[in-house]
């Protein structure tokens, strides 16, 4: 018999990130829309035409299970991020829509899609958190198919499988020092020039405090290391598996949704007069310590959301 040896002249290395988790985040935007002039008479009215999208922040796609469709979980699908990017959006486009971008199942460039913020009474279409200390906001996404006939490429976290609750955390031993990744769109970066289709960006950081958080029977944020910027605010942080771990310990093998980026923790320093030795100008800078909201609570925002909406999107 002969025997077949393989030689493996570089180390294997695996991917510490599921490549869905990159197809669940998206930048969030706005488009400004443009003055129509008035049809002639007896013509259908021009349509709406808008200026170019602006990023404001970054979100993730979330799934929440209704039941099984073939055999199948189906889930309801909202758009996550912070409440202050659509509340400071709504009041800058007065209830217009939120523009959200996706790349293409086909090459090409990424595509805006416009999610309404109200109907047409004006009613909110988008839901937050009944506790306003929690900093989370969702937005059903109820043309999920509609995408899908478009050739929009996305994916979601399921709140049955990639959700790490504060319980959970708490029996797998998250802890100090378990490394994170942020995902996101700071500083506009996307939509480049040369580059039609948009990639997250993802930051390498670790946990800097969170038992408190895990402990507290309140809402409460914990902290990451990781350098955040404008842009990033609404994203996704999840958990870096490991496979090894110290003695004592057991290594967490699997990533998961741990919460959603609210923001960086500033510090501000002081410019002193060399002549008075009297403070002249201050400066706030980045900590790099990011204020992290723990993804449970998106799931307490859309459970609170469903009492008055059980009806699953399509």
């Amino acid at each position: 018999m002969a025997l077949l040896l393989l030689t493996l002249s570089q180390p294997i290395q695996a991917a510490l990130i599921p490549p869905f988790f990159l197809d669940c985040v998206v930048a969030v935007g706005r488009k400004e829309l443009l003055p129509t002039p008035p049809a002639p008479p007896g013509t259908q009215p021009h349509p709406p035409s808008y200026g170019p999208w602006i990023p404001e922040a970054s979100g993730f796609l979330y799934g929440t299970p209704f039941g099984q469709i073939g055999g199948k979980d189906a889930y309801r699908v909202y758009i996550v991020t912070n409440r202050h990017v659509i509340e400071d959006h709504d009041a800058l486009t007065k209830g217009g829509s939120l523009w959200v971008r996706f790349n293409l199942s086909s090459p090409g460039a990424a595509r805006e899609y416009g999610f309404a913020l109200r109907d047409a009474e004006g009613k909110p279409l988008w839901h937050f958190h009944p506790n306003p200390a929690v900093d989370i906001a969702v937005l059903p996404l109820n043309n999920v198919s509609v995408l899908q006939s478009q050739g929009a490429k996305f994916s979601f976290f399921r709140s049955n499988a990639e959700l790490l609750t504060r319980a959970k955390a708490k029996e797998i031993g998250l802890s100090e020092g378990d490394g994170v990744f942020v995902l996101g769109f700071p500083m506009g970066l996307v939509g480049q020039p040369g580059r039609p289709e948009d990639y997250v960006i993802v930051r390498q950081g670790a946990i800097a405090r969170v038992r408190d958080a895990l402990n507290s029977s309140e809402p409460s944020t914990f902290l990451v290391d990781s350098f955040i910027f404008p842009g990033n605010s609404g994203g996704p942080v999840v958990l870096r598996p490991e496979l090894s771990s110290i003695q004592g310990t057991r290594p967490i093998a699997e990533a998961y949704l741990l919460g959603v980026v609210k923001g960086y923790i500033p510090y501000t320093d002081v410019a002193i007069s060399l002549q008075t030795q009297r403070p002249r100008v201050t400066f706030e800078e980045n900590s790099g310590l990011a204020e992290v909201i723990p993804a449970e609570y998106v799931q307490e925002v859309i459970a609170d959301y469903e009492k008055t909406s059980p009806t699953p999107g399509h």
